[in-house]
Formats: C-alpha cells, sequence, structure tokens
C-alpha cells in the first residue's frame, strides 16, 4: 500500500481535552479504524523554543514523544480534518512511504 507516515512530536505534559496528547492521539487513531499508532517516550529533544526537554527520574512531564502512523492517502485527509476540527497544535513530519505486512493474516 502507498500512503503517509506521520510523526507528530510533544512532551508528556502537552494535553487536550485534559489527556496527554500522545495518548490522545493514539485514542483518536483506534476510534478512526486507522491501521495502527506507535506512542514512543524519548530520553530528550528540543525544539522550536530551543529549550531542551528531557525526561528526569522524578519528573517525567517534560519527556518528549513521538506519536507514529502508516496511513493511507484517504486516511491521512480525514485524520488532518479530524485535527483542525479539534483546534490541536502539533508539529509533524509526513513523508510518502510503501508499507504492509508479511505473514500470516491476526487471527
Amino acid at each position: 500500500m502507498n500512503g503517509f507516515q506521520i510523526t507528530f512530536f510533544t512532551h508528556q505534559d502537552s494535553r487536550h481535552k485534559g489527556k496527554p496528547i500522545g495518548d490522545w492521539l493514539v485514542h483518536l487513531a483506534q476510534e478512526m479504524g486507522l491501521h495502527g499508532a506507535t506512542l514512543i517516550a524519548a530520553g530528550e529533544g528540543f525544539g522550536r523554543g530551543k529549550r531542551i526537554h528531557s525526561a528526569h527520574f522524578f519528573e517525567l512531564t517534560d519527556q518528549p514523544v513521538e506519536v507514529m502512523m502508516a496511513v493511507t492517502r484517504e486516511e491521512a485527509v480525514r485524520l488532518f480534518e479530524r485535527l483542525r476540527a479539534e483546534d490541536v497544535h502539533l508539529f509533524y513530519v509526513k513523508s510518502p512511504v510503501e508499507f504492509g505486512k508479511l505473514g500470516e493474516p491476526d487471527l
């Protein structure tokens, strides 16, 4: 299949509707019937504000996170329409990809 890999970058204490935005994105992908989404916690990073965000033993709210999805063109359109309607503010990278599945089908 051809489509896009979309990666959203945020940090643990960013919220949407009272929920960590990374978790919210994963649940949104499930609600929309997308193929999947993966939440990845990072150790350290920085964004446009140039401030270092990192995971500390006592404080994980500043931990950088990524949410990654592989979607078809139509799913990408629906996803971004929904994000605009929700007035979500996120940095993302959207790259054209080929994706598929190898091996036995899910049981």
